[in-house]
């Protein structure tokens, strides 16, 4: 599997991203449409181009490959001089193909894709000027986007960083002031940048994050996260998204690795979440469903789903030595295999398949359609299963 998942990562997912780099422009194409036509004049987004950064960055960490460190520079180029605002700081939203903001928008969860990014480039490069950005991203959500008094991130911000409604994170009908995905993903960026700046306000920042998630986002009858929450943290509905809560069991068990916190209670709250997701989520063709909400569950295969279920199934079992997660991770694997990766020419994922088997004619490449979770599937069970 691992040699498969391997051939697959630089076989058909890098390659396809390194065709989408725009030479005249900067950055990369930001939208391929189900057809596999590419628009080269579309609009350019944060979370695509930090996540391209990430991807690349890794992929030369993992693999030695020299030509994934030039695209790493050349996504890194674009993410510095056109997205970021050098006069008032942080990630806009949305450029437009030459880099002209066209949504100056700021949104915590986009910020915190940036500091990933920007802290795995630092890992292969060791270039300070991007440790120095990732660092003043973090200082921006610290002073910008934090709510001491309510011990929770904020969401949206004009360009200027007043708070505006959170249009851009919400779903389901609801407009949420807080919700589970940001949080995650402040976490998962300040793990990374603990690796590169194992400053102690960042430790601290960390440890308060798994409190959030234990005190405030787990829920400890029922082994789900909640979702979306008003401001005062109450929960808006009764929604259980599958993806995220696999996504989060690894997530948080990384930072626990990273920060050599022995927290017994958390590590139990990381092998709960998977069990639970396999006991709820799993289908019988081994792929996960996406979400339930109320009673009604959404059997839709989206390609990051199956991607972080796979790499939280593999966590589960390194915690656990359950053969259980072996197994879910392989028929994951086999799902992937046969039904989201696209097979024809110059594809890559399909965003979903349908309960009946076919793929759902959306973009191959939009602002959130990216490299960033099929990759990084590839690279976790590459490090993890080791060689030989």
């Amino acid at each position: 599997m691992k040699e498969e998942i391997r051939e697959e990562l630089v076989g058909h997912i890098l390659p396809f991203w390194m065709k989408l780099k725009d030479e005249e422009n900067g950055g990369f194409y930001g939208l391929v449409h189900y057809d596999l036509s590419v628009d080269k004049l579309a609009d350019k987004g944060a979370i695509l181009a930090a996540r391209l950064l990430w991807s690349f960055s890794a992929a030369y960490r993992v693999t030695g490959n020299s030509e994934y460190l030039d695209y790493a520079h050349h996504a890194y180029r674009f993410l510095i001089d056109k997205i970021y605002d050098h006069e008032y700081g942080g990630l806009y939203w949305m450029v437009d193909y030459r880099g002209r903001p066209v949504d100056d928008r700021k949104h915590v969860y986009s910020q915190s894709f940036g500091i990933y990014a920007l802290s795995e480039y630092y890992i292969v490069t060791g270039a300070q000027e991007a440790l120095d950005y990732a660092v003043r991203l973090y200082r921006l959500i610290e002073t910008k986007g934090f709510h001491h008094e309510r011990n929770a991130y904020k969401e949206e911000f004009s360009r200027h960083w007043k708070v505006v409604p959170n249009e851009k994170l919400s779903e389901n009908g609801l407009l949420a002031e807080i919700t589970t995905n940001t949080h995650l993903h402040i976490l998962e960026a300040y793990t990374n940048l603990y690796r590169v700046w194992p400053e102690e306000e960042v430790k601290d920042r960390l440890i308060n994050l798994l409190g959030i998630f234990y005190h405030r986002i787990f829920q400890k009858e029922t082994k789900f996260l909640k979702v979306f929450f008003d401001k005062d943290w109450n929960s808006l509905t009764d929604l259980k998204s599958y993806g995220h809560d696999i996504e989060a069991s690894w997530l948080m068990d990384d930072a626990l690795k990273v920060l050599h916190l022995e927290k017994e209670e958390y590590k139990q709250m990381v092998i709960d979440i998977a069990y639970n997701i396999s006991d709820h989520a799993v289908l019988q063709d081994g792929s996960l469903a996406n979400e339930k909400e109320g009673d009604r569950t959404d059997v839709t295969r989206v390609w990051w789903v199956q991607a972080e279920a796979a790499v939280g199934f593999l966590n589960a079992y390194e915690r656990t030595k359950d053969e259980k997660f072996l197994v879910l991770t392989k028929n994951l694997w086999e799902y992937i295999k046969n039904h989201l990766i696209d097979q024809r020419q110059n594809g890559e994922w399909f965003w979903s398949v349908e309960a009946d088997g076919k793929p759902e004619q959306r973009p191959v490449v939009d602002p959130w359609k990216c490299p960033y979770h099929n990759s990084r599937f590839c690279l976790q069970v590459m490090e993890r299963v080791g060689e030989g």
